[in-house]
């Protein structure tokens, strides 16, 4: 499938600020099944300095520094990507406990090996709670992938989707006893559960198709950034991405922009200024399949 991706982000400020740098992660990293095309980001006003280069975890960045004071930043990015959905094996994998085992004697440290991904991170951090309710729910002797079907399942059907209950500020273990939120939230909380079982679990930001297929229903999370979460199935099989917010596997629908331990690693913006006295951000995401954007009404 190819899709036209638009992400469009108006910042606000209720006074100037100076010495603003920013950290932007709005281009798609290298991922397996994917291809991106002509990725460009507009900035308002133009940065003093602009660098394009590679982060912690594979991310693609763009590091700016605004040159004087500014009242608002606009950037829009763009870009085309080819998305090739993952062929999954027969069955579900090896077991958790050889998962698990593998975890522990692999010595794959790059980003996308399995030790960065098995210890609490800043956000996704240990939760007794989280594990105990986890814990009835996966055996060792299941396949690592049912065991992540299981996970999804039951967030899906114990967790009601809510975008007014929480805040990218959130902590995970409040959105759990709530047993409400968003994306982020439900990324997390499997996260959390997964780890507390020894296996590497990562958080993976992207998007989602605006328009479903004809006579589908369109899923949660289109028209703005999304969030699954990737499980580290074994050398043979790697990693396989699992969206509990709608209880499906990633697939073609699913565009990868990065992914790292928990959302910090892979916030879409972030940054350090002085003044401002205040701010407001507005975030608007377009995906469109390029057969049905060429017929589009203009």
């Amino acid at each position: 499938m190819i899709y036209d991706v638009t992400h469009t982000t108006s910042q606000r400020y209720a006074g100037p600020v100076q010495l603003a740098q920013f950290l932007l992660r709005l281009t798609p990293a290298p991922w397996p099944g994917q291809e991106v095309t002509n990725p460009t980001l507009t900035i308002t006003p133009t940065p003093a300095v602009w660098r394009q280069e590679t982060g912690a975890f594979g991310l693609s960045q763009t590091r700016i520094t605004m040159g004087g004071p500014i009242s608002a930043l606009d950037i829009i990015s763009r870009f085309r990507v080819t998305v090739t959905p993952p062929a999954l094996p027969d069955g579900d994998g090896p077991s958790v406990a050889a998962v698990r085992a593998m975890v522990l004697a692999s010595r794959d440290l790059g980003p996308r090996g399995p030790a960065a991904y098995c210890h609490a991170s800043p956000i996704a951090r240990a939760e007794p709670d989280i594990a105990a309710w986890a814990a009835p729910l996966v055996q060792d002797a299941m396949g690592v992938i049912g065991a992540g079907r299981a996970l999804m399942a039951a967030i899906h059907a114990d967790f009601r989707f809510d975008p007014t209950a929480t805040t990218a500020q959130t902590p995970p273990i409040q959105a759990f006893q709530a047993r409400h939120g968003v994306c982020q939230d439900f990324a997390h909380i499997m996260i959390i559960a997964a780890r507390a079982m020894g296996l590497s679990a990562a958080y993976v930001s992207g998007y989602l198709r605006t328009l479903p297929p004809k006579g589908q229903p369109r899923l949660v999370g289109a028209d703005a950034m999304h969030a699954w979460v990737a499980l580290w199935c074994g050398p043979d099989i790697g990693w396989v991405g699992f969206d509990p917010t709608n209880a499906c596997l990633a697939g073609g629908d699913h565009i990868v922009l990065g992914m790292g331990r928990d959302y910090g690693d892979v916030a879409p913006l972030d940054g350090v200024f002085h003044g401002g006295g205040g701010q407001s951000l507005s975030v608007g995401v377009d995906v469109l399949p390029v057969d049905e954007a060429s017929t589009a009404p203009a």
